[in-house]
């Protein structure tokens, strides 16, 4: 399952209206914020994804549980757009075309905002975390999810919020899944527990 779309830029970033656009951020990471009559919502980002900041494992659990809530209730996202700038003169252009990633998107931004730095962090994150977990069999024991609510390995939340993303704002498989050892300190990972019962077939 993969929320994101690559779009030529030209067709991805309308003219911004000039009486909408604003800046939130530092000037190593500002974001510029405009949108057009259409609705599209535009954010230019002076950080590739990769450099993005790490977030609290609290807030990531935070904003899953928001992202949920917003979905159960069926709420709408706008449509976003993403250009994300590189010191060197290139960008990733990402869109977000998805309904359900609009949804949960759209939450995140109602919870912490995401004009800045640590908030747009926050929602790549928690993109690509369920990115990870639709397309990776040896997770399934890492986390429940159920219509009541969901439960995660700690460890995995705390890899999400610290593993650095991709250019194309994702997680790398494998450096995850380092990662993810190194904080079960070489141990076999424990799933999480539901109803006080441990889920089996937990792998390292």
């Amino acid at each position: 399952m993969r929320h994101w779309r690559a779009t030529p830029a030209r067709s991805m970033f309308r003219p911004m209206n000039a009486q909408h656009p604003h800046s939130e951020g530092t000037s190593a990471g500002t974001i510029r914020v405009g949108g057009d009559s259409d609705g599209l919502v535009t954010y230019l980002i002076d950080l590739p994804p990769e450099a993005l900041p790490s977030v609290h494992k609290r807030d990531l659990e935070r904003a899953w549980h928001a992202a949920r809530a917003a979905a159960l209730a069926e709420q709408q996202g706008a449509v976003r757009g993403f250009r994300f700038n590189r010191p060197d003169g290139s960008h990733t252009d990402l869109a977000l075309a998805d309904r359900d990633a609009r949804c949960w998107v759209g939450a995140v931004d109602r919870i912490v905002g995401i004009a800045h730095p640590p908030g747009m962090s926050l929602c790549l994150r928690l993109l690509a975390l369920i990115d990870l977990l639709a397309r990776a069999p040896w997770a399934r024991s890492l986390f429940h999810l159920a219509r009541d609510g969901a439960e995660f390995h700690p460890a995995l939340l705390r890899t999400a919020a610290s593993q650095p993303l991709t250019r194309d704002a994702r997680f790398d498989e494998a450096g995850f899944r380092s990662r993810l050892a190194r904080f079960a300190s070489g141990a076999q990972l424990e799933a999480p527990r539901v109803n006080g019962q441990r889920l089996s077939g937990a792998c390292p």
